[in-house]
């Protein structure tokens, strides 16, 4: 690698000189003698990012990697500096202390060509697990949320970012708290489902497991993405203010709340206004309403999109203009807009250099925190210096186990489970032989190799075929793929149907393939029309079911598919969502009744592929209306639903008081019993409804959540500590408010099945509400 010397070598300051660099002063001090010293072209340098490693050809791992490709080589986007470099793991497939020597020699470089000698931050993806070739793949984010245990998911959150940490690695581009709108879209994988508080939830308990280790989180994509019309990725997005405002931001204002480092803007654009020029979203909501002080980086070539996709900005120097002026603060993948392009835009008075200064100003804030300043700052990442960077350490494989275990879900279960331990048992489908249905779109077999089946995965993944075959030896077990994922090959339904005959039972497995761009049947840019199982795999349960024997319907998906017309012919149903590469094992595990299962559906799972266009968070219109539309949305699963191989008792619901002022708290108490013969978790559930308000209100309202742990016959009263800030709502005015009057809360193990109900009052004034405060965690009760 050439090292060039700078241009401003005659500039230097002496080594005595150098305030920005002493530990011991204030961060805002050395923040200010820094910037003090630098040339606009070295303050933009600090705006913008290189991505080294990213090839034109192959697979493309982000939108535009074939169209836009590199920038150039670091001797010239590095010459003033550099701001950030761009997926040093996450690009290509190398051992990972290739990786860390040749970070450790991109930031000497970066060091060497700067004036200042400022090292460049490192980012990476980090989704269902550091994407770096040979590193732990976790269940998706939507997996996640089936377990409904923020604690378990802080500590994913703070095992991804000691990889990071010890890789060199300064952020991670993490967590998606979209809100799933539309499950046709193909990123619903990539979220914490469909309910907002759910997703506040293991969103902010990620952010602080990864910032725990030192690396900074990042907020995606504020905001509307999971609203794309139609369910297409990069579709506008037509929602109004309180859809924005009620379901949309709150997860993003949880997260801020709780201090993640940093946010990233929204490919998508709200009634006409595209979020990386959106002042009013970038600056107005999250600066001014939230007070975030981090920093708002671009999702990769934004920046050109407002020239050629959003069509707002003549050119790259007048879209770096618009989002420099709207509060967006580093440019990723590269530096098109935020490059020389936007040096000229200075120059030209097309935005300040006050503008330019207030987005250094957080990139150096972060820069010091991170020791990057610092005199004994090493180029050269921990581990690499240690000699060793395992990024699959038993350790982590036992929480990715942990996991996929508490995320299945047990949809229905009519003897079917658990499997018998002998016998004839026919497995059928394709995802039953294929680990890489078990990972999500950002995992790095399916993100980086999909090309490359050479490489294999990186890690240890064994298929649920074969975790089955060593979970149940004494089982006769007989393997037919019966059908490809996606291709239209009805071939092998005829082998499939006469093996499930000949068996005492069936595990029938389908689902999905991860990829990215249409390689994958879900994933970014993987979208459908409807949601029906892709290609001829609805066929293939169809025939097998029509045996008459007994068949366990296992599906592997990235969002919910329109399975539930199958629950009344299965013996059993699971839905997991990708659960990573312990996903056989713990699945396996489940089957056998080794374990027992506790995941909970973070989304609904529809009767039908096109009749269900709500989430259950829907105001009264879109129930069920039969006098009005022959279509039912009614789904055959609802959110929050999972059983067990015990059962529950839950009762007792009580509230300490049943007058409560606008602006106060109550605390609301429910009993809980293990009703069965094993321990098990049970996930009590507290909805409330709005009956009557100035606007529509859902009809149902995830207000608090605790998973219990119960043995059999235990029983312990829950206590959830409820501020009325939750029960707030965007009113006629725009504004966010608590309206006195009455609120009906439910409690239950579901959305539908709340068999206890209680009413109270709220009293008082309209208060406003703009800044919620968050509260409602749970707190067990003797």
């Amino acid at each position: 690698m050439t090292t060039t010397t700078p241009d401003h070598a005659d500039l230097s300051p002496a080594d005595d000189d150098r305030p920005w660099s002493d530990p011991a002063r204030p961060v805002e001090e050395r923040v200010e003698a820094l910037l003090a010293r630098l040339t606009l072209e070295e303050k933009v340098a600090q705006l913008g990012s290189a991505w080294e490693d990213v090839e034109p050809a192959g697979p493309e791992v982000a939108p535009g990697t074939n169209l836009f490709g590199r920038v150039g080589d670091l001797d010239e986007t590095a010459r003033h500096g550099l701001g950030q470099l761009t997926r040093p793991y996450g690009t290509l497939p190398r051992p990972a202390l290739e990786h860390a020597r040749l970070l450790a020699e991109r930031q000497r470089q970066i060091v060497a060509q700067s004036r200042f000698a400022i090292p460049a931050m490192a980012h990476d993806e980090c989704l269902t697990g550091f994407t770096a070739y040979g590193a732990t793949i976790y269940p998706t984010s939507l997996g996640m949320a089936a377990t409904f245990d923020p604690a378990l998911i802080r500590r994913v959150g703070a095992a991804i970012g000691a990889d990071m940490a010890a890789a060199g690695v300064h952020q991670g581009l993490a967590p998606v708290v979209d809100v799933i709108r539309d499950y046709r879209w193909g990123r619903c994988e990539e979220t914490y489902g469909e309910d907002p508080y759910l997703a506040g939830e293991m969103g902010e308990a990620y952010v602080l497991g990864l910032q725990s280790a030192g690396v900074y989180a990042t907020l995606k994509h504020f905001a509307g993405y999971s609203a794309s019309m139609g369910g297409r990725n990069h579709a506008p997005v037509g929602m109004g203010r309180r859809e924005l405002t009620d379901v949309i931001l709150p997860p993003f204002e949880r997260a801020v709340a709780a201090g993640v480092g940093s946010v990233m803007n929204s490919y998508a654009e709200i009634d006409g206004e595209a979020p990386a020029a959106s002042r009013r979203l970038l600056t107005g909501v999250l600066r001014d309403q939230w007070g975030f002080e981090g920093t708002v980086v671009s999702d990769y070539w934004s920046l050109p999109f407002l020239v050629n996709a959003h069509r707002v900005a003549a050119d790259l120097s007048a879209a770096g203009a618009l989002s420099l002026a709207a509060g967006l603060d580093v440019e990723l993948p590269d530096q098109r807009g935020f490059g020389p392009a936007l040096v000229e835009a200075v120059r030209r008075s097309e935005v300040t250099e006050a503008d330019v200064d207030r987005a250094v100003r957080r990139v150096l804030r972060q820069k010091v925190a991170l020791g990057l300043l610092d005199p004994d700052w090493s180029p050269e990442p921990p581990a690499l210096r240690a000699g060793e960077l395992d990024l699959d350490k038993p350790v982590n494989r036992q929480l990715a186990h942990a996991v996929a275990q508490s995320s299945a879900v047990l949809l229905s279960n009519s003897g079917g489970l658990p499997l018998p331990s002998a016998g004839r048992i026919a497995l059928i489908g394709p995802c039953a032989d294929d680990v890489r249905t078990m990972f999500g779109c950002y995992s790095f077999p399916n993100h980086v190799l999909a090309d490359r089946d050479d490489l294999g995965n990186g890690v240890e993944a064994l298929s649920l075929r074969t975790a089955l075959a060593a979970e149940l030896p004494d089982v006769d077990w007989v393997f037919e793929q019966g059908c490809p994922i996606r291709e239209e090959d009805r071939s092998g339904v005829p082998a499939a149907v006469a093996a499930s005959r000949a068996a005492d039972l069936t595990v029938l497995v389908v689902g999905d393939k991860a990829g990215m761009f249409g390689i994958g049947t879900s994933g970014e840019g993987c979208d459908v029309e409807d949601l029906r199982l892709p290609g001829v795999q609805e066929e293939l349960v169809e025939a097998v079911l029509a045996t008459g024997r007994p068949v366990v319907l296992v599906v592997s998906s990235g969002r919910p598919y329109a399975v539930g017309r199958f629950a009344a012919d299965a013996a059993a149903m699971v839905q997991v969502f990708l659960p990573g590469e312990e996903g056989g094992r713990a699945v396996a595990g489940l089957l056998s009744g080794a374990a027992n299962f506790s995941g909970r559906l973070p989304v609904q799972i529809p009767n039908s592929p096109a009749g269900q266009p709500y989430t259950y968070l829907h105001p009264p219109l879109g129930d069920r209306q039969s006098w009005l539309s022959n279509l039912d949305p009614t789904p055959a699963f609802p959110f929050g639903h999972g059983l067990s191989y015990t059962t529950f008792e839950i009762d007792g619901l009580a509230a300490d008081r049943d007058v409560v002022p606008t602006d106060g708290r109550f605390t609301v108490s429910v009993r809980v019993r293990n009703t069965g013969a094993v321990p098990g978790a049970e996930t009590v559930q507290l909805y409330f409804t709005d009956p009557v308000a100035q606007v529509t209100r859902p009809v149902r309202a995830l207000l608090a959540y605790a998973k219990v742990p119960l043995a059999p016959g235990e029983e312990t009263t829950v206590g959830f500590d409820v501020h009325t800030d939750r029960l707030a709502f965007t009113g006629l005015d725009g504004h966010r408010i608590v309206e006195p009057g009455e609120i009906l809360l439910y409690a239950g193990s579901s959305s539908r099945a709340t068999p206890n109900e209680l009413s109270v009052q709220l009293v008082g004034e309209q208060r406003d509400a703009t800044v919620i405060r968050h509260h409602g965690v749970p707190v067990a009760l003797t």
